[in-house]
This record gives structure tokens, C-alpha cells and sequence, in this order.
């Protein structure tokens, strides 16, 4: 029998800093809620809405696997590693901290906003050297059919993560239904509805819910609209 969590929307922390509006699925910052510390390994769900011109200075991290996906806009990294690239929409981003980096992350425009998920995954390996990478996904790929966007796989088309996990997007019309298997025996998956509405096992899920499930071999992905789906496969512990 699978056990699931639901996250809905509007119960998510929320911090508007004036160039910075944020809503944090699990605790983060200011937003403290000992019973949304995470799921699994997945440890930062956060949907950043940075001003233009605005964002993120340089600042260290360590030992995290930090997934950047815009979803409107476009985002402008630099890091301590030579790094400097711009990500946009249809780009996923990756960054293992490893044994530290400092890094900053401003939006590309002066203008428009930039709307992107910000995820964390405590990786597999500790104290790996640091390393970037980000790949552009064709959104061809994932009409009505869920594309994999992060995987462990070095080799592969998604970008790697240092963690046995597995992140799929989707662009689903309404009516899609498809099984999704567990990748790994063990590992739960965190689903977040980016738009539309959804049913997961049963569970109707609208415009950034999230719902976790877990001790599950395989469950149901259902469109009730047409809907954008980001499926977060990770280690429970």
C-alpha cells in the first residue's frame, strides 16, 4: 500500500521581498514548518518571481545538487568555477556543489520578470569536486508524454545529478493517463503541478500543488486538463 502527502498551494510558505516573490514548498528562510522539512532526499521546492534586473548576489553552497527550471523568462549564472551562462525557458540547470562553490544567479532581463523553480537533492556523494551543467529540452518531447530532465545516467540526454534520482517533465492534454514506474526500488516521487489539473493515484491536484508518494512500485498520471507535470523521483532516505 503506497502512502501519499498532499501539498496544497496555497499552504506553502510565502516571502514577497519586493524583487523577490517566493513560495517554498518545504521549509526555508523565514518559513519554518517542522512537518514540511522535505521529501525523501528532495529537501527545496521553491517558486521564485524575480523583478527585472534583479536577483540572487554570490553566495556558497556545499554538498547540494541545486536544479534550476525556468518556466517563464530567463535567468543569467555565474559561479566561482568560470562559469557564466544564461538559462531560459525549455532549459534545465544543474549545479553539484560538491565541496563548495559560490555562485549567483540574476534575472537576464531588465525588464520582464523571470519565473523559474528553484529545487535542492542532497546528493549521493559527498565532497565531489563542483560541477555545472545545463542542457535545453526540446518541448516536442513532452507533449502528452513525460520527458526525463535529470537522471543519474553520466551519458544520457537529461543532465546528471549526483543522487539516484529522476526528474520528468510533461505537457499533458487533457485526458492523457500513462503508468509511471519507480525507477529505483525505495525511492518516492514528489509530483508538482506547474499548471492545469491533475489526478495521481486518485488525488486531484490542481495549479502548483505538490503531492508526495512513496512505497509505491508504479501509479497513475491522469490529465483532467491540459497540464504541465514536474514528477521528482528521489531516494526516500
Amino acid at each position: 500500500m503506497s502512502n501519499t502527502i498532499i501539498h496544497k498551494a496555497d499552504t506553502r510558505g510565502h516571502a514577497n521581498h519586493g524583487w523577490l516573490d517566493s513560495h517554498h514548498t518545504f521549509s526555508f528562510a523565514r518559513y519554518y514548518n517542522p512537518e514540511r522539512m522535505g521529501f525523501g532526499l528532495l529537501r527545496v521546492i521553491n517558486d521564485d518571481i524575480v523583478a527585472g534586473g534583479m536577483g540572487f548576489g554570490a553566495h556558497p553552497h556545499d554538498n547540494m545538487e541545486i536544479i534550476s527550471i525556468p518556466l517563464s523568462g530567463s535567468l543569467e549564472h555565474q559561479d566561482s568555477t568560470g562559469n557564466r551562462e544564461v538559462i531560459r525557458t525549455n532549459d534545465v540547470q544543474i549545479m553539484s556543489a560538491g565541496f563548495g562553490l559560490t555562485h549567483s544567479e540574476y534575472n537576464h532581463s531588465k525588464s520582464e520578470e523571470v519565473n523559474f523553480l528553484q529545487i535542492w537533492v542532497f546528493p549521493k556523494l559527498k565532497d565531489i569536486p563542483p560541477r555545472y551543467e545545463q542542457k535545453t529540452f526540446k518541448p516536442d518531447d513532452r507533449q502528452n508524454k513525460l520527458q526525463v530532465v535529470v537522471s543519474p545516467e553520466k551519458d544520457g540526454e537529461a543532465v546528471w545529478i549526483n543522487q539516484d534520482a529522476w526528474f520528468s517533465l510533461g505537457t499533458l492534454k487533457s485526458g492523457f493517463s500513462e503508468e509511471y514506474k519507480i525507477h529505483k526500488l525505495g525511492n518516492g516521487v514528489y509530483a508538482f503541478v506547474i499548471d492545469g489539473e491533475v489526478e495521481i493515484d486518485g488525488n486531484k491536484l490542481s495549479k502548483r500543488d505538490g503531492l508526495g508518494i512513496s512505497e509505491a512500485e508504479s501509479f497513475r498520471v491522469e490529465a483532467s486538463t491540459d497540464a504541465e507535470l514536474l514528477l521528482m523521483e528521489v531516494p526516500m532516505k
